[in-house]
């Protein structure tokens, strides 16, 4: 007997949105046993990675510091997986981001005023434009695929902050350790909350939300990035520009990455380093997916992910456990999320080998014979 996946006339709608859910279940349950075969109590385990962490103020804004950049770029990329383009590369847009923000900052050491947190924003915002555009450009011009352009110039950006980092943007009188300068105060955003590392970015971030519920709900763009997915023989049709869509998708999702990448270096880091980034870029993947595509899920999805990152150095420092489990845990959720969604979208039925294989072979074997005689 063999499986096979038949289509559903009628998806179920509320699975759609329970599917999430227990996908989450799932994951718990295969970090259980995960746990287990490391010998470590799973109680104390889960305990460390979704309890502690969250069990004071301090702990509850460093949730939202993490969350901030997984929001900013989960409701980009929402945008983009909407409307089938798939931008895989927001790493390197966070990070040409923060190299173009963390430059601004630099050239402005000495100075002060209040233009500088805005203009260090958008100088971020336009190195990540800059980085999809590349990306949106070899896709209209000559049909490149987004997924595999997107992700190696994810590495190009990452070797080319590594090379600044040790050439003209190194610290002078850092006794030659690969690193910019700290940046100056007026360069670092506002905090929020004394004692605390929460900042100005996740105001920000929460505003974004708010402008992706809109312009997806509101809008004609909006209406026609989900045309665009659903039907896009219908979108062209109706006169939609499919290069237009992927042109404003890319655009977008690369500036809210690279917004994402200078708020991270003017707000928690301070300074250029050569890695800023613990893979927000690909875990805000995971993210627009676990949110359904929707901005309101994509933060709750964010503050789902963010809270992996920081049950991960906790159980680090407290259990030992590697630095791995993080993304061990945000691989299963996504795995287990899109088997969930295959189940939504298909059921399983058995036939046999003779009947599904063998069968039509031989009835093909038959009538050509017979058509030859």
């Amino acid at each position: 007997m063999l499986p096979r996946l038949i289509k559903r006339q009628s998806p179920s709608k509320a699975m759609v949105y329970l599917s999430p859910i227990l996908a989450l279940l799932l994951t718990l349950l295969a970090s259980i046993v995960l746990f287990l075969i490391m010998g470590v109590s799973p109680s104390g385990a889960l305990h460390a990675f979704f309890v502690e962490p969250i069990s004071s103020i301090y702990g509850l804004t460093e949730l939202m510091v993490k969350a901030t950049p997984l929001i900013l770029i989960g409701v980009a990329l929402s945008l983009g997986f909407r409307a089938g383009v798939w931008n895989i590369g927001a790493e390197g847009q966070l990070i040409l981001g923060g190299l173009f923000g963390g430059a601004t900052a630099l050239f402005f050491y000495e100075k002060t005023g209040f233009y500088i947190i805005p203009l260090i924003l958008i100088m971020g915002a336009l190195g990540g434009i800059i980085w999809a555009g590349i990306v949106a450009f070899l896709k209209t011009r000559f049909n490149a695929n987004e997924i595999l352009t997107s992700l190696m110039l994810s590495y190009v950006a990452a070797l080319l902050l590594n090379l600044l980092i040790h050439g003209p943007l190194k610290d002078p009188d850092g006794f030659n350790f690969p690193e910019s300068r700290l940046f100056s105060d007026s360069a670092l955003l506002p905090i929020l909350y004394d004692g605390t590392r929460l900042h100005l970015g996740a105001v920000i971030a929460l505003f974004f939300v708010g402008i992706g519920w809109i312009l997806l709900s509101r809008t004609l763009l909006g209406y026609q990035i989900k045309v665009m997915g659903d039907a896009p023989a219908a979108g062209e049709h109706a006169g939609f520009s499919h290069s237009k869509i992927i042109w404003t998708t890319l655009l977008i999702s690369g500036g809210a990455a690279g917004l994402a990448g200078a708020i991270e270096v003017s707000g928690p880091i301070g300074q250029l380093l050569p890695n800023i980034s613990p893979g927000y870029g690909f875990a805000a993947i995971i993210v627009a997916y676990v949110g359904r595509l929707h901005p309101l899920g994509v933060l709750f999805a964010a503050l789902l992910l963010a809270l992996s990152y920081l049950g991960g150095e906790t159980a680090q420092m407290k259990l030992n456990l590697p630095v791995a489990v993080t993304g061990v845990f945000q691989g299963l959720l996504l795995f287990f999320l899109l088997a969930c969604d295959v189940l939504i979208q298909y059921k399983i039925r058995t036939s046999k080998k003779s009947e599904s294989t063998i069968a039509p072979a031989v009835k093909s074997s038959i009538k050509s014979t017979s058509e030859v005689k």
